[in-house]
């Protein structure tokens, strides 16, 4: 069994993405929540997306089940204001769940949190948590370090005050996170190309100086993109553990760090792997996402992480099988109910 742990719904009609727009563009010019309700997505709509997208991938490829969470781009936080928000959070969120409703063996979802920046997680973060996990029946959330875009004006993700609370709701929950920012304001970042590789360094190094671990021993987060810089100085980050008397760097967080495979290469697929023990790496592949091209020396869409994973020489078979699908049963607690699962 084949397990996507980072999945978005990157196909979505383009009338979702232009009702954000209008958010954000009534927002700004009047101060006021746009008045209008998001639009009504069909079944039919959503069948064409899916089947025509992910799930054609998926099949291709031989994956199983995708772990599937909103455009990560598109959760926006950088834009609105709370109330703005959460009405975009869960219609988000309400998308993915029909998702997984219609494509039940396939689909299990992961919600976006109504975050803004300059707010401190509150409430009506926590109630949408809460709703999705309950209601909607999703397995986990993302996390975006850095909800200014590219500025990083809110507090590091070791800030008690700020962000335990937080943490709380997710040890309660028993779910794992995943930091993932989202769109990027800063014009020297592009998001996918460097926003996105440097909020996962960020965050990593963030987590390894800190006494997060320590304070939750049983939160879990996953660093996605591979784990951004962080496999491949992971010399320089154990030499500053040590510098700073933190111990060993492996035991200090990989009971409570993993890294995706979104690597769309074979070198940097096999440094994951020789550096990172396969016990904390997860399957993805980020499909459909940011990557979308044929890489024109072997044929292969850069993005097939399946095809690196299955080539390298690495790891033996049976790390392979953790990657593929064990490792994310361990760490997504909820996983293990999933007919995809129970059925294997």
């Amino acid at each position: 069994m084949i397990i996507d742990c980072h999945g978005h719904f990157t196909t979505t009609p383009s009338k979702v993405m232009d009702f954000r727009a209008k958010q954000i563009e009534h927002l700004n010019k009047f101060g006021q929540t746009y008045p209008e309700a998001p639009p009504e997505v069909i079944d039919e709509e959503i069948r064409l997306a899916i089947t025509d997208g992910q799930l054609k991938v998926m099949n291709e490829r031989g994956i199983d089940l995708t772990i599937f969470s909103p455009r990560a781009i598109g959760m926006d936080h950088q834009f609105g204001n709370e109330e703005t928000n959460v009405i975009w959070a869960r219609y988000c969120n309400n998308l993915i769940h029909r998702v997984c409703q219609m494509f039940p063996k396939h689909f299990v979802g992961v919600c976006q949190l109504p975050q803004v920046a300059g707010a401190q997680p509150g409430e009506a973060m926590f109630d949408e948590l809460d709703r999705c996990i309950h209601e909607l029946g999703f397995i986990g959330a993302n996390l975006n370090p850095d909800p200014s875009g590219g500025m990083w004006t809110d507090p590091p993700l070791t800030d008690k005050d700020w962000w335990y609370p937080l943490y709380e709701k997710f040890v309660a929950h028993e779910i794992p996170v995943m930091v993932h920012v989202s769109g990027s304001c800063n014009p020297h970042f592009n998001a996918v190309a460097t926003h996105y590789i440097n909020g996962d360094t960020t965050a990593f190094v963030q987590l390894m100086m800190s006494d997060v671990f320590k304070d939750f021993p049983t939160l879990k987060f996953i660093i996605p993109h591979g784990g951004g810089a962080a496999p491949y100085h992971w010399g320089r980050y154990r030499g500053m553990a040590l510098d700073m008397n933190l111990g060993d760097l492996n035991d200090r967080v990989m009971k409570n760090i993993y890294f995706d495979t979104c690597v769309y290469h074979q070198p940097g697929i096999d440094l994951l792997l020789k550096v990172i023990p396969s016990d904390n790496v997860l399957f993805a592949s980020e499909t459909i996402g940011a990557v979308r091209a044929v890489n024109p020396d072997t044929g292969v869409h850069f993005d097939n992480t399946h095809a690196y994973i299955k080539a390298s020489q690495v790891v033996n078979d049976s790390d392979k099988k953790k990657i593929y699908a064990h490792n994310a049963i361990g760490v997504y607690k909820r996983l293990g109910t999933h007919p995809a699962v129970k059925d294997r």
